[in-house]
């Protein structure tokens, strides 16, 4: 599957001024109806549709690109727009919880049974964009036709199935072996994932740490063997824990045995994993070298509920 092959001139807008988000969105949509008269009489279920979808989670992907969408009951085509913004506009990349400047937006709309071609576009899309060659092109470019073009000439066939690269989150906080507990647990914490990939010093993945891990050090070691814990009540908590967070290192503690997969590998094998092993992450390594991460959100927020 080709992104040019759903996208035409008319579809692409140049230098499109707004403020902020919503309105950016509103404004192309409605640029959208003088040009596709089939959205003429559905618009505001159309800016409806894609505001709330936008404002359940950020579709922003990185790169200064977003990608808002919206599935649509009685509309029977899928549309995918360019917006080209005039000036960038501030908006948080969910995923990573961090800060971009916005200056594309790729608008799709299609019929409610067109999820897997959405994510599809998605997944072209965010293929494409990742070129930086390809946005300084359509930075600079007046002429739609060209940006059309330079589309053909980036874009990236995109196979029919689902799979761990459509959905995976790229830009995953990292934690070398020789960090201390301290460095990991205020990662932890600032990228409120549930774990987070270990590298060694050549940047090889060799397992994951938790909080599991950092709560389990700070465990008196005999806990395990006792029935009754009321006396520790009494005690410290953690005293071992803030004895040596600055000099006990993560390659002490880190989990070595973990769940992987490629990045071909289709979303029901993912599915299985997380159901059989009741896993609530995995790793994308291969070769040692690491892709992303899937959380078991990411199936209900990139495939069930797109």
């Amino acid at each position: 599957m080709k992104l040019s092959t759903y996208m035409t001139e008319e579809f692409i807008f140049l230098d499109i001024d707004s403020n902020d988000i919503d309105s950016l969105i509103k404004k192309s949509i409605d640029e959208l109806a003088k040009v596709d008269k089939k959205l003429v009489s559905i618009e505001k279920e159309v800016t409806e549709t894609v505001l709330k979808r936008e404002h359940e989670i950020s579709t922003a992907i990185g790169n200064g690109v977003m990608i808002p969408h919206g599935r649509l009951g009685g509309y029977d085509d899928i549309l995918v727009a360019l917006v080209r913004v005039k000036k960038p506009i501030k908006y948080e990349i969910a995923a990573i919880h961090k800060e971009d400047d916005i200056k594309y937006m790729f608008l799709i709309l299609a019929s409610k049974n067109k999820n897997k071609l959405v994510l599809k576009l998605m997944s072209a899309i965010s293929k494409l964009v990742n070129q930086k060659e390809f946005l300084d092109k359509i930075d600079i470019e007046i002429d739609k036709n060209k940006i059309l073009k330079y589309i053909k000439k980036y874009e990236k066939d995109v196979k029919d199935t689902i799979t761990a690269e459509d959905i995976m989150i790229k830009d995953v906080e990292r934690v070398y072996e020789n960090e201390t507990l301290e460095d990991v647990a205020s990662k932890l914490v600032i990228s409120d994932l549930p774990g987070l990939p270990v590298f060694d010093m050549f940047d090889n993945f060799i397992g994951e740490i938790t909080p599991r891990e950092l709560i389990e050090y700070g465990l008196p070691k005999y806990m395990s063997l006792l029935g009754d814990m009321s006396f520790l009540a009494t005690g410290e908590p953690f005293e071992d824990y803030f004895k040596n967070e600055n000099t006990v290192k993560v390659n002490e503690l880190y989990r070595k045995s973990v769940l992987t997969v490629t990045r071909k590998t289709p979303i029901m094998e993912l599915s299985y994993l997380m159901v059989t092993k009741s896993a609530t992450r995995l790793y994308v390594v291969e070769d040692n070298k690491f892709y992303g991460m899937i959380l078991r959100k990411d199936i209900i927020k990139k495939v069930l509920h797109i």
